[in-house]
C-alpha cells in the first residue's frame, strides 16, 4: 500500500465537477485524482477548514456514532478502480475485532479528515492511476482554504438539475 495524503479538493474547470487529489507521502511524487460529488466534496472542505455545523452533518455523525461505540478508524484504503469506478475502504477496529467496511472514496476521505485516519491506496492502482502532475499544479495551491471554500460554494450554488441529465 502506498501512503496518502490529501493534496486538494478542487472544481475541474472544463467539467465543473469537483475532483479529490491524493498525492503520494513521503516525497512520492504521483496524484491519485477521483472525481467526487458536490456534497462530498462541500464535507470534505468544510472538515478541511475547521467548520462546526450546529447540528451535526452526515460525516461528522458517522465519526460520533464510531467514537460512541467504541471504535477507532485505523485507516482508509482506495482499493481498486472498476468500470471508472474508484472503490475504497474504512478499515477500523471495534470490540478488539478488525473490520473492513466498503465505502465510496469520497465518503472514507471525509472521515479520514475528521478522525486524523491514515489515508493509503492499493500499490497496483497507484502503479497504474496515478498521475504525475505539472510542477505548477503539484505544487500547494497558492489560495488559503477561506477562498478555496468560497469558490466552491459559488459552484453549488450554480448547479441546476439539468446539470445532471444524461
Amino acid at each position: 500500500m502506498v501512503e496518502m495524503r490529501l493534496a486538494s479538493v478542487r472544481v475541474e474547470m472544463s467539467t465543473r465537477t469537483p475532483i479529490l487529489l491524493l498525492q503520494e507521502a513521503g516525497g512520492g511524487n504521483r496524484t491519485l485524482p477521483i472525481y467526487i460529488g458536490p456534497a462530498e466534496a462541500q464535507a470534505i472542505a468544510q472538515a478541511l477548514q475547521g467548520v462546526v455545523a450546529p447540528r451535526p452533518m452526515t460525516h461528522d455523525l458517522m465519526r460520533d456514532l464510531l467514537n460512541e461505540l467504541g471504535a477507532v478508524i485505523d485507516s482508509v484504503v482506495i482499493t481498486e478502480l472498476r468500470d471508472k469506478t474508484f472503490y475504497a475502504e474504512i478499515r477500523l477496529n471495534a470490540g478488539g475485532r478488525t473490520h473492513h467496511v466498503s465505502a465510496r472514496p469520497s465518503d472514507a476521505i471525509a472521515l479520514a479528515v475528521r478522525t486524523s485516519a491514515t489515508i493509503y491506496a492499493d500499490d497496483a492502482l497507484v502503479d497504474a492511476e496515478g498521475v504525475v502532475l505539472e510542477a505548477d499544479e503539484d505544487e500547494e495551491d497558492d489560495r488559503d482554504t477561506d477562498e478555496l471554500v468560497s469558490e466552491f460554494k459559488a459552484f453549488i450554488e450554480g448547479i441546476r438539475p439539468e446539470d445532471f441529465e444524461s
